[in-house]
């Protein structure tokens, strides 16, 4: 990415090309976690107890398990392009950076204050343990739509459609 949108052969279509290679990417790798992820304690639920109980509980949140684990992936794919953008935006002082690092900082903080209050209510209501899993599933993707959406709107950098407002050039001597 950053060779796409700063070095010598710059290209905002390959860097949109990468971003949606990252994302393709880690929706399978999700897909591979969440299967494994689920049919370990479904074939081998004794590996973590022994507890008949337990058990139960485990496979009455398997599906919830599996969709909070599969989008994780991409979701640190489309965060981690969001990140880099920010940070190397900010190292150039350009306005898009300060817009970026608010935009990361207030939806986490905000996934994150509604993803807590949110897993409050449920544990409070009653709802139990598919209840807390059914928060961390809202939590996951809401972070993977936010995340989504900056990265594909208008004002964002890689979205940008000519890219010759972000490239350097050398300055000549007055």
């Amino acid at each position: 990415m950053p060779e796409l949108l700063y070095g010598a052969d710059q290209s905002i279509k390959k860097a949109q090309t990468l971003l949606k290679s990252l994302a393709i990417i880690g929706a399978i790798l999700g897909v591979i976690i969440g299967t494994v992820g689920i049919l370990v304690p479904w074939l081998l639920p004794n590996i973590f107890t022994s507890d008949l109980n337990v058990i139960q509980e485990m496979h009455r949140v398997l599906v919830l398990f599996f969709f909070a684990l599969a989008i994780t992936p991409c979701t640190h794919s489309l965060e981690g392009t969001l990140l880099f953008l920010s940070i190397r935006e900010l190292f150039l002082s350009c306005v898009q950076a300060g817009r970026d690092l608010k935009f990361i900082s207030l939806s986490m903080s905000g996934c994150f204050s509604l993803g807590a209050l949110l897993l409050l209510l449920v544990s409070t209501r009653g709802y139990g343990l598919p209840g807390c899993w059914s928060a961390l599933v809202g939590f996951q993707w809401a972070r993977f739509f936010l995340a989504l959406r900056r990265l594909l709107s208008p004002e964002g950098l890689l979205h940008s459609t000519d890219g010759n407002e972000y490239k350097l050039e050398k300055l000549k001597a007055a």
